[in-house]
């Protein structure tokens, strides 16, 4: 085996530089703090000069998105990145795309809301992305790093998912791990699909008809309301069998524990040190980290909380995974939260002294 090649950069450099190795042919963005190093590396990279891959600052999020539409329905690899205002505008679009079933990859390097709010980082866009953040009885396939190393790896798999199913993906980190400099090993290149492979693997793309097929049509409009039924209906199986494949998510020390903590993202490095705090003081407690926000590790939770004291559920936020964590332990045992807001950085020291507090009293 070779040697891997270990280098050191930022979890935006590593998105752009994943983005060219695993093959992708367009990227279409705008820059916005704290995710602007992702544009910013593809323009130094210029990787049109060497895997043809398209590279394109439009005028806006919502041009990014549309953009992001096309291309991947010509069955392209097309990603695009944002940060929490910058995806509230994309939400339409991505909307559309879920509708006429449509991969793209969306990262999301979130920052402190409401509003334009702040440019530091926070956790406060998961209902947006796990709820379907525009209008319509749809979901969008959610992947929350916790390292420079997974928003490297997370590219492919996000690209891989989107096409397996024919839905957008998003990448959702923060800019803790967006500004973070770490030790990452690289993808390896992989070559850009030729056009007779992406019609090969995408016969549904708006690639230019063919003498042995009808017009390929993708839109997310049908005005007869019992096809857009049968429509929804398609949608909602394909759904459930996402939740029945692709569930991903780390359990640490969590056989023993007494108490778990469950957390996403650059808050669960924080939950790391707090469940290291307090074992020190010899407190059993555990790190329960979803990997997929959506489809969410709700039975994977409901197990690991069984014959448990307690469960706290620390995020960058007012308290929004905690619903998903109480709905999967349905009552069996007491649920807290511990959040902080505006960009404030939780301190594991403060997450044991919640534990202590709020589950131990």
């Amino acid at each position: 085996m070779a040697e891997q090649e270990v280098v050191l950069m930022k979890g935006n450099e590593a998105i752009a530089n994943a983005a060219i190795r695993c093959g992708a042919d367009a990227f279409f963005g705008y820059p916005i703090t704290p995710q602007s190093e992702i544009i910013e590396t593809l323009a130094l990279l210029k990787p049109w000069e060497t895997t043809g891959m398209v590279v394109v600052q439009a005028e806006s999020e919502v041009s990014s998105i549309n953009m992001v539409y096309g291309g991947a329905g010509a069955g392209k690899r097309v990603l695009t990145t944002s940060s929490s205002p910058g995806i509230a505008l994309m939400q339409e679009g991505i909307s559309y795309m879920a509708g006429a079933e449509i991969p793209g990859v969306i990262v999301n390097v979130q920052r402190g809301g409401p509003g334009l709010g702040t440019i530091q980082p926070s956790q406060s866009d998961y209902f947006q992305a796990t709820r379907g953040g525009g209008n319509g009885d749809y979901n969008v396939i959610v992947l929350a790093p916790n390292s420079v190393q997974e928003m490297a790896d997370f590219v492919d798999l996000a690209f891989e998912l989107a096409f397996k199913y024919r839905n957008p993906a998003m990448i959702l980190s923060d800019g803790v791990i967006g500004q973070m400099m770490e030790k990452v090993v690289l993808p390896p290149f992989k070559p850009r699909r030729t056009e007779e492979e992406v019609r090969k693997e995408c016969p549904w793309a708006t690639m230019g008809r063919t003498k042995d097929r009808e017009p390929n049509i993708l839109t997310s409009l049908e005005l007869k309301p019992e096809v857009m039924e049968l429509r929804n209906i398609h949608l909602q199986e394909k759904y459930q069998t996402i939740r029945d494949n692709e569930v991903r998510y780390e359990a640490q020390q969590c056989d023993d524990a007494d108490y778990i903590i469950v957390s996403f993202g650059s808050a669960a490095r924080i939950g790391e040190k707090a469940v290291e705090l307090a074992r020190a003081e010899g407190i059993k407690v555990g790190l329960f980290r979803p990997i997929t926000l959506w489809p969410f590790p709700s039975k994977e939770i409901a197990a690991a909380a069984k014959g448990k004291k307690g469960i706290l559920v620390s995020e960058i936020n007012a308290g929004q995974m905690i619903q998903d964590v109480k709905l999967a332990v349905n009552g069996a045992l007491p649920v807290e939260h511990f959040g902080r807001l505006g960009g404030i950085v939780p301190d594991p020291e403060e997450i044991v002294n919640v534990l202590k507090d709020k589950l131990m009293r």
